[in-house]
């Protein structure tokens, strides 16, 4: 008889591996009755002949592999894993990640697509669009898939907390309170691609933060994937601080919309300052997604058309007053 013992991997969430009330766990435990299994937090106790165990040891690493990628951990695959029959993969186009029960999280448009590939290449990223074209989300997958396939150590997300018609002061609850609904979008975002327990660990360990732009002062950003939202909001002292952050084996990817700039109309935005400054530079890519890359109701796609169109009618008129 040996002992062995076996942690899970730090992408496996012991909640779906276990399985409600530890139904996965009792399974595993029917379908290898030569071995007597006890499983605690993270940590797998085996024992059983060491040919046994050896066994086990295989179908454990394949279990996790799939709880891992998938988010998921079914008794069928159990089943099947452990009578050695490997479950079939679909293969989906321009999969990025699986999210929370395997929903497979992908690039819907060739500028999401075209971030995907431009990550790839660059260590820095501009991805410049309209409400709803899918930038922010498409970076916050690419993000926690990095970070799954230990590519970084850490997550940090960040947005400036600049008032859009409401004002800090008169919200209700302290700093942090009055913060986090500006955070908000991030928040949802993960919760779309991490299993909630494992998403609550990341947080408190600091695997995963989400900050206000003005607590990256002072940082080096090192073996991290950053991201920074709504930088159309920051001014051009706040996002030159924010890209010296930058450290050793770090990616940035910087999303905004130059059209929802809630700035007052003196101070000039620090996105498009920075991407007059940058451009031409080595090692920085700019991606622009367009009102066709709108990935939420029909009516967004619209509404901001409406708005563009207007826009546009006004700037027109302006230019004939002149010419009077």
């Amino acid at each position: 008889m040996i002992e062995r013992i076996f942690e899970l991997l730090e992408a496996v969430d012991p909640v779906i591996f276990f399985g409600v009330n530890n139904g996965n766990m009792q399974l595993i435990k029917t379908l290898c009755p030569k071995l007597k299994i006890m499983a605690r937090g993270h940590v797998l106790k085996v024992l059983g002949d060491a040919e046994d165990v050896s066994v086990f040891e295989e179908i454990i690493e394949k279990l996790q592999a799939y709880c891992g990628e998938f988010n998921k951990l079914e008794e069928q695959t159990i089943i099947d894993i452990i009578k050695g029959n490997m479950p079939q993969e679909v293969n989906v186009d321009n999969l990025i990640l699986h999210g929370i029960n395997g929903k497979p999280i992908v690039a819907r448009t060739p500028n999401q697509q075209k971030l995907v590939d431009e990550y790839k290449k660059n260590d820095l990223l501009f991805a410049i669009g309209p409400a709803g074209s899918g930038k922010t989300y498409t970076a916050i997958a690419l993000a926690v898939r990095s970070l799954k396939n230990k590519q970084v150590k850490k997550i940090i997300l960040s947005r400036p907390a600049v008032e859009a018609g409401e004002k800090l002061g008169f919200l209700p609850g302290d700093m942090k309170e009055k913060i986090d609904p500006y955070l908000q979008p991030l928040y949802d975002a993960l919760q779309d691609m991490i299993p909630g327990a494992k998403l609550k660990e990341y947080l408190e360990n600091g695997t995963i933060q989400i900050a206000p732009l003005a607590f990256m002062r002072g940082r080096t950003l090192s073996d991290a994937m950053v991201i920074l939202d709504e930088a159309q909001n920051t001014s051009t002292q706040q996002i030159k601080m924010f890209l010296t952050r930058m450290g050793m084996n770090s990616k940035v990817i910087v999303t905004g919309d130059v059209t929802q700039i809630d700035l007052p109309p003196s101070q000039k935005s620090g996105l498009i300052d920075a991407l007059q400054i940058l451009k031409g530079v080595k090692g920085i890519s700019k991606i622009e997604f367009d009102i066709q890359d709108i990935v939420r109701h029909k009516l967004v796609m619209r509404i901001v058309g409406a708005y563009d169109k207007a826009k546009k009618d006004r700037d027109e008129k302006k230019e004939e007053t002149k010419e009077k």
